[in-house]
């Protein structure tokens, strides 16, 4: 089943989010069992540290006890360095194992019942050295013989060794769940790494296969792109054919056309002087009452005269549209010559050819050119800017000065826009697309023309491999927007493969 574009975005959407969960997940338990081996950890330190000053305690009261006999016995003073050496560390075991044992409470009891024993049995070892110092060793001894100090060391055997075993277990136990946590850890990251794995594995196929996709979508849009170009290039040939075909038709009909136009311009001409000739004689021939020389008088007079004037002005205009038609053709005909131009320097020649016709009203043009030089027909561009600007002034707004902006700056696909923008009458919503049509015009007739201007520039846009539209608000003002190639010659190229 071929993967489509959606389903490869769902289901790697899906895969990175059950990886990130996995990661998170992956994390989170590593950062917990972590903490968890790390409490366990402080825990067996501290067991060991509390067995440690228990075992040292034990050792030093071992150590006391040993040098008090030997010294009874022997009354040699050697057998007292060790009891001298053991004797002011027992405080400070005990005070190390208070500290230890400082976060459980109920080891607080037992631990004042141990120092009191350690107290005591410090005291009884101490009495008896003195009695034998002193030469009294039975009085020593009899001390000894009471038995208190074995009871008082034998609670402080039991209780070393109680604490001694309490912390054995505890080691147990913490070696134990260190053990179990870093199981628990292994285990996640195997599992986590297995989940990873399956997600980069699913992800690899899903690309995998999505590249594949595209690679056969893509040997199938080149296999069509190569059909298409060559099926554009016969239409487009097949099209410069046909457009050919219709501006010679067109030359060859508005030429024939103005064979019979001419003869009957000339012929008007004539009639019109036989009719003056006429006139001037029926003018000066006094009335009579004769009905037929009325209606003779009045043709003469009157009728024929307007007749006359009708045709004329109906060949003038259809003389005027036979050569928009000629020059229109004849534009189409036109070998097109790519040269460099500076638009700068076009626009500012443009602007200056009608300077003195937008001065007369106190208008004014501005430039702002940020193109530098482009090739392309420069006679095109010049009767372009001509014909806009033309316009500008023709079609003013009466009582506002005239303004007018020529911009121009670069555009995406290596293309450059020129913009005209004037404060005119403006151009009705209706009539944008119009106004390009040929012998069509816009809103109130009260300038002459045929209606071809504007049909005129699009035909040369286009063929430079442009267009231009219009953005305009009746009553404010009209921008056209020309969009040319920064280089003829590669449309051209195009055009004639």
């Amino acid at each position: 089943m071929p993967i489509t574009s959606k389903s490869f975005v769902r289901s790697t959407a899906l895969l990175l989010l059950v990886g990130l969960l996995a990661l998170l997940g992956i994390v989170g338990a590593n950062i917990w069992l972590v903490e968890r081996s790390q409490g366990y950890f402080d825990e067996v330190i501290e067991a060991r540290i509390a067995r440690r000053v228990a075992v040292d305690l034990r050792s030093q009261l071992q150590d006391l006890e040993t040098g008090q006999r030997g010294f009874i016995i022997t009354l040699d003073p050697s057998y007292l360095e060790p009891y001298n050496a053991a004797l002011p560390l027992v405080d400070e075991q005990v005070v190390r194992l208070r500290e230890i044992l400082a976060p459980y409470p109920q080891a607080a009891g037992p631990l004042d019942t141990l120092e009191a024993d350690i107290d005591f049995k410090i005291d009884e070892l101490n009495r008896t050295i003195a009695e034998a110092r002193a030469g009294n060793r039975e009085a020593a001894v009899a001390l000894i013989s009471t038995n208190n100090g074995k009871q008082a060391m034998d609670r402080i055997r039991a209780f070393i060794d109680g604490l001694i075993e309490a912390v054995d277990n505890r080691l147990t136990e913490g070696v134990a769940n260190q053990r179990g946590t870093i199981d628990a850890l292994r285990w996640v990251s195997i599992i986590g790494g297995l989940v990873i794995l399956g997600v980069v594995s699913g992800a690899i196929w899903a690309v995998f296969s999505y590249t594949k996709e595209l690679g056969v979508a893509r040997r199938a849009v080149e296999l069509a792109n190569t059909g298409l170009e060559e099926r554009v290039r016969e239409r487009t040939a097949d099209l410069g054919k046909a457009n050919e075909e219709i501006q010679r038709f067109a030359y060859i009909v508005t030429h024939d056309l103005r064979a019979p136009l001419v003869n009957i311009m000339g012929f008007t001409s004539e009639l019109e002087t036989s009719v003056g000739a006429l006139r001037s004689y029926m003018e000066a021939k006094p009335a009579e009452a004769d009905p037929h020389f009325v209606e003779a008088r009045e043709a003469a007079v009157e009728e024929l005269p307007e007749a006359i004037s009708f045709i004329r002005a109906a060949t003038r205009k259809m003389d005027g549209l036979i050569n928009a038609i000629l020059k229109i053709s004849r534009e189409g005909r036109r070998q097109l010559k790519p040269e460099l131009i500076d638009i700068e320097e076009l626009t500012k020649a443009s602007a200056a050819a009608v300077h003195h016709q937008i001065a007369e009203s106190d208008g004014k043009i501005d430039t702002d050119v940020r193109v530098g030089k482009l090739y392309t027909d420069r006679l095109s561009v010049e009767q372009v800017l001509g014909n806009l600007l033309d316009n500008a002034v023709k079609y003013q707004e009466p009582g506002r000065p005239l303004r007018v902006a020529i911009r121009a700056r670069h555009a995406p696909g290596n293309r450059v826009e020129i913009e005209v923008e004037d404060n005119g009458r403006g151009i009705a919503d209706s009539d944008h697309e119009r106004v390009f049509e040929l012998f069509r015009r816009s809103g109130k007739q009260s300038q002459p023309g045929e209606g071809i201007g504007l049909a005129h520039v699009r035909t040369m846009i286009r063929s430079l491999g442009g267009d231009v539209t219009l953005r305009s608000t009746f009553g404010q003002g009209t921008t056209f927007t020309i969009n040319l190639p920064r280089d003829l010659r590669s449309h051209l190229g195009t055009s004639s493969q």
